[in-house]
């Protein structure tokens, strides 16, 4: 069953349309990470789902049942959603324990406890049940948020930036505290992030949203190995752009070797997306360029290039084998196996 269907949303705040015609499913138990840019419509999705916007066009389904479409919605309380929030959001003047058992007020005392003290006993948070917020660190207040949100057992866990405000090495532990235990919960999720590391390490499946559109969807490898045009390649990871033109033999010709451009015509004005992986130095043939700068960064190295001619400034990756000194000479050619190609877009 699928635990989230948004369907053909579209919404604007005055005459800025920040949603178009966006659907989007969350099956049972999966982890969805909506990601993109700020101003995309992401954080208007999301508040969308949990009701938190009146619904403007579409509809939007929780476990099959329809919880919204224009001039008739459930209220936040009723949709059966959790939501976590950048800013933890806790109760100040409530301890740990009393703020995970704020969303089983029904339930009898005793039975609240033992929810909340499983979850807290799951996230290692035990030992702080009787601690205020404010004596919390900011993984252990979104540890808290976490459980407060799964204790009712939601339908959706909606999760907005979550971990947007640790710093690197606590975002890491959160973040895998809270995927075990969102699988371990078989607990329907949709994230919001503009982090592609932390989708790409999250999500089951990702939708990359550009300007109030989703325009792609897939698993992290489909979405980082076959990304459908320019702005997603780049918006993923660090890249190099060259331009070019597809010649007679549906090939590009570049300073740094001959690229296919398969499906594209001759004469097609193209955008060639290139990794830092797959720049090679120091191999047969290539482009002659001076190592510009070198910034070690642990297993590898980031090379900047400076390429004879008007070429852009490049950007190559050094795994092991013999330092490289900035001031060298060195040649540049392209693995075309890992090129993108891209038609260049019309304005």
């Amino acid at each position: 069953m699928q635990g989230l269907v948004l369907d053909e949303i579209s919404h604007s705040f005055g005459a800025n349309q920040v949603l178009d015609r966006v659907s989007l499913s969350v099956d049972t138990g999966e982890i969805v990470c909506l990601l993109g840019p700020s101003g995309c419509g992401k954080t208007t999705s999301l508040r969308l789902a949990a009701g938190l916007e009146q619904l403007q066009s579409g509809s939007i389904r929780i476990h099959g049942e329809l919880v919204a479409e224009p001039g008739r919605e459930r209220p936040p309380e009723q949709r059966e959603v959790g939501m976590v929030f950048q800013d933890y959001a806790l109760f100040p003047h409530l301890n740990v324990m009393e703020n995970v058992c704020f969303g089983l007020r029904r339930r009898p005392k005793p039975e609240q406890r033992q929810i909340a003290g499983d979850l807290l006993r799951r996230l290692s948070m035990q030992h702080l049940a009787d601690a205020f917020p404010h004596r919390l660190s900011g993984g252990e207040q979104q540890r808290v948020a976490l459980a407060r949100a799964l204790a009712p057992k939601p339908a959706v866990m909606l999760m907005d930036e979550p971990f947007a405000n640790l710093d690197v090495a606590l975002r890491d532990a959160v973040r895998e505290d809270t995927l075990r235990l969102l699988k371990t919960e078989q607990t329907s999720a949709l994230m919001v992030t503009h982090d592609p590391d932390e989708a790409l390490r999250m999500a089951d499946r990702i939708a990359l949203m550009d300007r109030g559109r989703i325009v792609q969807v897939g698993t992290p490898e489909q979405i980082s190995r076959q990304p459908v045009n320019k702005f997603i390649a780049t918006f993923l990871r660090e890249m190099n752009t060259l331009v070019g033109v597809v010649d007679s033999h549906g090939e590009i010709s570049t300073p740094y070797g001959r690229i296919q451009a398969e499906g594209l015509e001759p004469g097609d004005d193209v955008d060639v997306v290139v990794p830092p992986e797959a720049l090679r130095l120091n191999g047969a043939g290539g482009a002659a360029a001076r190592v510009a700068e070198v910034r070690p960064l642990g297993a590898y190295a980031v090379i900047s290039l400076e390429v004879e001619g008007d070429g852009p400034l490049l950007r190559a990756y050094a795994f092991g084998g013999p330092p490289i000194a900035a001031g060298s000479a060195v040649s540049v050619s392209i693995d075309s196996a890992k090129a993108f190609v891209f038609p260049v877009e019309k304005a």
